[in-house]
């Protein structure tokens, strides 16, 4: 299987930025790949990024609400993101399960919701640093993982699982190898539990302080099946470093 490239911009990104995004797109083009790669931006940039990356570098919204329409100021439904060019949306961030208490029920409805705009899914799940200390970082996880997934008629919905470390996100200290693997494969049981031999084709990302000093450890972990990027991703020079792992 592939391993999956995706990259977050989180909350960052003007149309001064589209320049950095063609950029991207042209790395992307210029050698072979043995990963897919994509980029996940702001909902006001993507019909502009898919525009400038020009069919090299694949388009992905941050979020989505679970309603296709309706009366819901603000918020970006996972159709608009479709009509917009994204070609997936991530759902289940730590950022909005803890910033917009937005529960496991939440994430599963989001990602259905993704799922009949004809979208593929990233569904995040991480546990904190308590629940790690405690011991409880491979229960809380799997409980994430069952409440934030649904199942289509026949397969799983979902394209990828990124486990993203709570305590690991923006402090420069991502976890061990040992401790990664671990949590891989444990989530992996969960998936094949829960899908049967469909839950050997989702692949399961990981993210939390990724940079290109330690992505070519993360990449080597089989069990790893590609990287959700957040900060590494904001300029092209960085992203592409990341990806120049990907030969090896």
């Amino acid at each position: 299987m592939r391993q999956l490239i995706a990259g977050n911009w989180k909350m960052h990104g003007l149309s001064d930025q589209l320049p950095e995004i063609e950029l991207m797109a042209a790395c992307v083009a210029s050698r072979p790949l043995h990963a897919d790669v994509l980029l996940c931006v702001p909902a006001t940039l993507i019909s502009r990024a898919v525009q400038v990356a020009a069919g090299r570098l694949p388009m992905g919204g941050e979020d989505c609400h679970a309603e296709a329409s309706g009366s819901f100021t603000g918020d970006v439904s996972a159709e608009m993101l479709k009509d917009a060019g994204a070609t997936t949306v991530i759902v289940g961030h730590s950022e909005r399960r803890r910033l917009h208490q937005e529960t496991d029920a939440v994430v599963a409805a989001k990602a259905l919701a993704g799922f009949r705009a004809g979208l593929s899914i990233i569904v995040c799940i991480g546990e904190t640093q308590e629940q790690r200390s405690n011991g409880r970082a491979l229960t809380s996880c799997a409980s994430q993982l069952a409440g934030s997934l649904f199942s289509a008629p026949s397969k799983p919905a979902v394209t990828a699982i990124a486990y993203e470390p709570l305590w690991a996100i923006g402090s420069g200290h991502p976890p061990s190898s040992e401790q990664v693997t671990e949590m891989h494969q444990h989530i992996r049981s969960c998936l094949m539990t829960q899908f049967g031999g469909f839950g050997s084709a989702i692949r399961i990302l990981y993210g939390g302080s990724v940079t290109s000093d330690n992505a070519a450890e993360i990449l080597s972990i089989p069990e790893v099946g590609g990287l959700l990027i957040g900060g590494a991703s904001l300029k092209a020079d960085k992203f592409d470093a990341i990806l120049g792992l990907t030969d090896r």
